[in-house]
């Protein structure tokens, strides 16, 4: 239990912030299962219009510090090689 003003708001704010990070990680999971069912669909057309969104967004979670840079931009890579490796 904190004990200094202080620490009592610095609970509430990391009691805020971890809720904000949840939302975010849910949006980053959620886009790749999209990207990947399209994959195993074999839909590359939709897969490549989906493409950009799911670059900005994942971008976005890696700038808020969610996830690491390195893990969005291997992602990605992974993601965009699957796409167009399709026939």
């Amino acid at each position: 239990m904190p004990n200094t003003k202080s620490a009592i708001r610095r609970t509430r704010r990391v009691k805020t912030q971890t809720t904000v990070n949840k939302i975010r990680k849910s949006k980053y999971k959620s886009i790749i299962k999209r990207i990947n069912l399209l994959i195993v669909q074999k839909k590359k057309s939709e897969a490549v219009k989906l493409l950009s969104k799911m670059n900005s967004q994942i971008m976005k979670i890696a700038k808020t510090g969610v996830i690491k840079k390195k893990t969005a931009s291997r992602t990605i890579s992974k993601l965009t090689k699957k796409i167009y490796s399709l026939k």
